[in-house]
């Protein structure tokens, strides 16, 4: 949660300059850094959660890819292969 809170401030930050410099309006500037920041923090969230779940889940399939070579490596290397005619 530290790490989208800085993330926050730093893109409030950011979207009030890129306001201010382009109208010129504090008014507008602020009304910029206040609503599109606060919309993509949450957004920068919830992308987070998934971003985990799909790394856990590259990390299952990576350990199901890892334990099959190890068992074929395992057959290879004790002479467990046949081959049906």
């Amino acid at each position: 949660m530290k790490k989208t809170m800085t993330f926050a401030v730093m893109h409030f930050s950011v979207a009030f300059t890129v306001a201010y410099l382009l109208t010129g309006s504090v008014v507008v500037g602020g009304a910029v850094s206040l609503v599109e920041p606060a919309i993509n923090t949450v957004a920068f969230y919830f992308h987070e959660m998934v971003w985990k779940k799909v790394e856990e889940k590259e990390g299952v399939v990576k350990e199901q890819s890892d334990d099959s070579s190890q068992q074929l490596s395992s057959r290879f290397s004790n002479n467990e292969i046949t081959f049906a005619p």
